[in-house]
């Protein structure tokens, strides 16, 4: 009794949860068809309508947000997975003098957000003349993913045995060559992981697009359809909506397609560190 009471109760809160994360999901989803622009009082399933995705690829740049939001992902991606991995690989694989308030040193930098900075952020890309261009961003993803994910795939690493180096070594690899022909394949969940979880960063980031990329031609998806919305009035609602369920869309795909990597790399990293 005792047992199927524990079943029950877990089940109960398993399907609670459920409607808490898919309640709002499908209100905006069932906005994005309702006729009219503003909010949506009560959902109505009759006489749904694709108009609000007509005015959303007619009326807005939404093309164009979504490729400024997919080169910065994409760059994003290949940069701070070849930082993280070879930093990781450094902090793992290396023993030298200031190693240990290196990694004390990445562990406290972690804690706090980058957008904390953002003022000196946007301070030093104005000197530089890099405000209101895609790299200025890139950069800050890239360095800013380092200090947390170091100690991700250094967990890692440390659970790949260090003979395997060893025997590389003895058939005449390099140390370059045994990181880039042993442990990087070996690597292959952690990497997965670190590269979905950077490329979605871009596509939900909201603050530091606005600062460092608020011109019309640079917008990224964020940025472009907060301002559909941002107005004592909200006459676009049922347009950004539409908006915010594309951009679901490759989301989702990219986590259908990785779901058994992305599992694997957060336990393994969590589990070995």
């Amino acid at each position: 009794m005792k047992k199927k009471l524990t079943v029950f109760l877990l089940h109960a809160e398993l399907i609670l949860m459920s409607f808490i994360v898919l309640i709002p999901v499908m209100w905006i989803i069932l906005s994005s068809f309702q006729r009219g622009s503003g909010p949506p009082v009560a959902i109505n399933l009759k006489g749904l309508t694709l108009d609000n995705y007509n005015r959303l690829f007619s009326e807005t740049s939404y093309f164009l947000w979504f490729y400024n939001t997919f080169k910065i992902a994409l760059a994003n991606m290949v940069l701070s997975v070849l930082l993280i991995m070879i930093t990781a690989w450094i902090m793992s694989r290396f023993l030298f003098r200031g190693r240990k308030a290196g990694l004390m040193a990445i562990m406290i930098l972690s804690m706090f957000p980058t957008f904390l900075s953002m003022t000196a952020i946007y301070t030093l890309f104005l000197t530089l003349g890099l405000v209101g261009k895609s790299i200025s961003l890139i950069i800050v993803y890239a360095v800013g993913a380092i200090p947390y994910n170091t100690w991700l795939v250094k967990g890692y690493l440390d659970g790949v045995p260090k003979a395997i180096d060893e025997a590389a070594y003895m058939d005449g690899c390099t140390r370059f060559q045994t990181f880039r022909k042993v442990i990087l394949p070996m690597s292959k969940p952690i990497i997965t992981y670190c590269a979905v979880s950077q490329f979605m960063l871009p596509w939900m980031d909201y603050i530091l697009p606005n600062i460092l990329l608020s011109g019309d031609r640079s917008r990224t998806l964020a940025v472009g359809l907060f301002a559909l919305i941002n107005g004592k009035e909200s006459i676009n609602f049922t347009v950004f909506a539409s908006g915010a369920v594309l951009i679901a869309v490759p989301i989702t795909i990219i986590f259908i397609i990785f779901q058994k990597y992305l599992v694997q790399g957060v336990s393994a990293g969590a589990d070995k560190g």
